[in-house]
């Protein structure tokens, strides 16, 4: 396939997502970032597209000159990469969409539910592929995991438990002069979520990647431990499943010692599944009546999900850039016309309304002191 040409919004120096995003755009050599919107601060845009190997002349200083600049060009941009905090994504997304180009977009997909429900009709409306960055579910054995709940092989599912903590808030680091802290708690930027939306929304995202089926109820209690912040840094989440199915779900970014534990368990009626993601190359199996099985990246009894998504032989180990990368890859092929959106399981708009509507719910349920509250508004 030809490479395609990315233009991005944000991302520059300084921004751990943005190398992120670059890094699994270019691992299958699938993609060139020739253009962008690097920063609102010309110094440092210039400076980011000079690291990244962009001309200087296509580092735009806004959005709509970056579009009427490549509109212009023969070898103009195809896709936008935007990697801004959250209270930016819809505006972006919105000019990119209408001028014709194809969105790839961190997540969550925007700050408010409502700019989510309009861009939805955005993408409908151009037709052009629009594209979430779920990570995870890039991962081959989560990739597993879905293929074997898809195949019965765990039965009926009766309850499953997501945990994704950290510690990087347990101070007050947005007051530290922490630039991703001081958006992520604030909630004109950041939305009505903080924890359960900056990581929250990853936890629930892989819950319905996995179970192919969201929670039609859940019950959350929401705090801010740290003194004077305004969102949530811990949540505790109930949910509930139109097949009877429950599920406990974790978040925290106070929780002391933990760095990026993120941990996913599912069972049903007939087996169980367990994964890390800080060890993402093994899952844990067990059918009733039998010992644990480990499986593993490309090892034995891989499904498709599994070999479909490794670069490397089985021993070797992959992580988030690679699965990141997957994504993109996957991406990559619907945008050439080798595949489709929904084949590939790939994230896109519906989860990011989706995520949205999770975030909503929460917050719901916990002003009312924990009541149950339906998942849709």
């Amino acid at each position: 396939m030809t490479r395609i040409r990315l233009g991005m919004v944000g991302g520059g120096r300084g921004s751990f997502i943005g190398g992120v995003h670059r890094i699994a755009a270019r691992m299958d050599g699938l993609y060139d970032v020739v253009a962008g919107v690097f920063s609102s601060d010309a110094e440092r845009n210039k400076g980011s597209a000079e690291d990244i190997g962009v001309e200087a002349s296509r580092a735009y200083g806004s959005i709509e000159d970056m579009i009427r600049g490549e509109q212009a060009r023969a070898d103009a941009i195809e896709a936008v990469v935007i990697a801004t905090p959250n209270h930016l994504h819809f505006e972006a997304a919105k000019a990119c969409l209408e001028a014709g180009l194809h969105v790839i977009c961190d997540k969550p997909v925007t700050a408010t539910l409502e700019d989510a429900i309009e861009l939805e009709k955005i993408v409908g409306r151009t037709g052009k592929h629009f594209f979430l960055t779920h990570n995870y579910t890039g991962y081959p054995m989560v990739r597993q995991m879905r293929d074997m709940v898809a195949a019965g092989e765990l039965g009926e599912i009766r309850t499953l438990h997501a945990e994704y903590v950290q510690d990087w808030l347990t101070e007050p680091m947005e007051h530290r002069g922490a630039k991703g802290a001081e958006w992520r708690t604030d909630p004109s930027k950041s939305g009505a979520g903080g924890s359960i939306g900056d990581i929250g929304t990853h936890a629930y995202n892989l819950s319905t990647f996995v179970l192919g089926r969201r929670p039609s109820h859940l019950l959350a209690d929401l705090s801010s431990f740290v003194p004077g912040r305004r969102l949530d840094d811990n949540a505790s989440i109930l949910l509930r499943y139109e097949n009877g199915a429950k599920g406990t779900m974790w978040v925290s970014q106070v929780a002391v010692g933990n760095e990026n534990h993120f941990t996913f368990r599912v069972y049903g009626s007939k087996g169980g599944l367990e994964w890390e993601q800080e060890d993402p190359n093994r899952l844990w199996f067990t059918q009733y009546g039998k010992p644990k099985q480990l499986l593993t990246r490309g090892g034995a009894q891989a499904t498709s999900g599994n070999t479909d998504s490794i670069r490397i032989p089985a021993g070797h180990p992959e992580g988030f850039l690679e699965a990141f990368a997957n994504l993109y890859r996957d991406a990559a092929l619907v945008l050439r016309g080798k595949a489709t959106d929904r084949k590939l399981s790939l994230p896109g708009i519906r989860e990011g309304v989706e995520g949205l509507e999770f975030v909503d719910a929460c917050v719901r349920s916990s002003s009312a002191n924990g009541a149950w509250v339906d998942v849709l508004a």
